[in-house]
């Protein structure tokens, strides 16, 4: 009797692109009731092959710039971004997608926040007969004023999408968050963090995007409560100057070290869309320090500073 073979692993890319499609549905419909204003749609097509479906609001009653992006993107070769540490995939034809929305609220008191579920896979060659995938993304809140009760129910949230595959993904994840969103060069952390995670394809395809339907599907519970807290409450120039200083973190941290960023530019995606991320009004200063004791230097010293938020509830 031969030997059992293994079944090789069920890819359904229409299943992931359909709950990604929805996905961006909902979370759009969800934002502009809040804001009130509609978000434009801007669908796109890349010559390589694939595109995307750009929703973006500026100007609006509570996001100065947001945007809820879906793109589906192909290719025959991959791009240096994706091959530097998966030489083996180099030459092999592939396909991305993905939801990435990053949304900067007016109010200084409420908080940027950034969320990404996305899936790749690279398909079979004369080397590999199998194709090769995993999903990856995560969601991190960057606030310019810092409220303990926001940061412990944005990482309960990213705790409960996490809970049913394991009671250590939450932390496994929060670290590699609170690693992967700091500014080297800075010295310090962009936001409070969350969760973040990549190359995701064990134990198998069902269970990883289980996962990640898990984490697209708590967004709004993570982020709604905080943004209706925060959006009405009254601030000032010195306010509005403080979160500008600081949005240029966000944006030194866009350009200089996200991945997303660098794929889509490398691989031909539309660069506004890509670009959607940037905050509208951003200031930089030289060699400068909010004062001590003040509200802006109490961000500093208990807030980026990558700390267990769930042992505070």
């Amino acid at each position: 009797m031969p030997p059992a073979v293994a079944p090789v692993p069920r890819v359904n890319l229409a299943a992931v692109k359909n709950y990604l499609t929805g996905l961006q549905q909902r979370i759009v419909a969800r934002l502009a009731a809040l804001d009130g204003k509609d978000f434009k749609r801007d669908s796109w097509q890349r010559p390589e092959g694939g595109g995307g479906d750009s929703r973006v609001i500026e100007e609006g009653g509570v996001f100065e710039r947001g945007g809820v992006n879906f793109s589906h993107v192909m290719g025959k070769s991959l791009p240096a971004s994706a091959t530097a540490s998966r030489p083996e995939l180099a030459g092999r034809s592939w396909d991305a997608m993905g939801v990435s929305l990053v949304l900067h609220p007016r109010n200084p008191y409420a908080p940027t926040v950034h969320m990404n579920v996305r899936f790749f896979v690279a398909q079979p060659s004369a080397d590999a007969a199998q194709p090769a995938w995993w999903f990856g993304g995560g969601m991190d809140l960057t606030p310019y004023y810092g409220f303990e009760e926001d940061a412990i129910h944005f990482h309960r949230a990213c705790r409960d999408a996490l809970g049913p595959f394991g009671a250590d993904w939450y932390a496994r994840y929060k670290k590699w968050c609170d690693e992967y969103f700091y500014l080297k060069h800075r010295g310090e952390p962009r936001g409070i963090g969350g969760i973040f995670f990549d190359d995701l394809n064990a134990p198998d395809f069902a269970t990883c995007f289980r996962l990640q339907q898990s984490v697209g599907d708590h967004f709004l519970d993570a982020y709604l409560p905080i943004l209706e807290r925060r959006k009405d409450l009254p601030y000032g120039e010195r306010e509005r100057d403080w979160q500008a200083y600081r949005r240029g973190r966000y944006v030194e941290f866009n350009l200089v070290y996200d991945r997303g960023t660098l794929f889509g530019l490398q691989s031909g995606g539309r660069t506004e869309a890509i670009l959607m991320s940037l905050p509208p009004v951003v200031k930089w200063r030289y060699a400068w320090q909010p004062a001590p004791g003040s509200a802006e230097a109490r961000l500093y010293s208990d807030f980026l500073t990558g700390k267990d938020w769930l042992g505070r509830d």
